[in-house]
């Protein structure tokens, strides 16, 4: 593995242990030129996903970039890293075992929004002001309005 400090080669495992949810293994390492630690997350891959964007263009499907969108929404929210970590890891695992080569990223925009809903109506809204391309005020009251009634039933 490659050091993220100085790109040396070599880095040595000095422990490894699975996640908390048992869907990827942790592991600390060393760089065996400048002695920095670093850790590194390896997780099982069934197969390649193409994600086929709205704009028809396609790309590899990559799980940091939910994690990213996620992060963004949940800031500065009172939502743990290990719940968004298995948010993240649930809409992955969806993804993979839909059983298609190919996925719409709607499909899992849509997939992120419900994992969302049920983790906090604030991050959700956040996301859904991005991913549904909320332009004035009252997209967001329209929306916002939608969650109350969700959230009361």
């Amino acid at each position: 593995m490659r050091c993220p400090f100085c790109a040396h080669e070599d880095s040595q495992v000095k422990d490894s242990r699975p996640t908390e949810d048992n869907t990827a293994i942790r592991r600390r390492r060393q760089c065996g030129s400048c002695g920095a630690r670093f850790t590194t997350f390896e997780r099982v891959q069934l197969r390649e996903i193409t994600v086929v964007k709205s704009d028809g263009s396609r790309e590899l499907f990559d799980r940091s970039k939910i994690e990213q969108s996620v992060a963004l929404a949940c800031r500065k929210r009172n939502v743990d890293r290990d719940r968004i970590d298995r948010l993240v890891s649930g809409v992955q695992r969806q993804v993979e075992t839909l059983g298609d080569s190919e996925v719409s990223s709607v499909a899992i925009g849509e997939m992120v929004m419900e994992g969302l809903r049920q983790l906090d109506s604030v991050a959700y809204i956040r996301f859904a002001s991005v991913y549904r391309d909320f332009s004035e005020a009252r997209d967001f009251e329209a929306f916002a309005s939608t969650v109350r009634d969700i959230s009361q039933s």
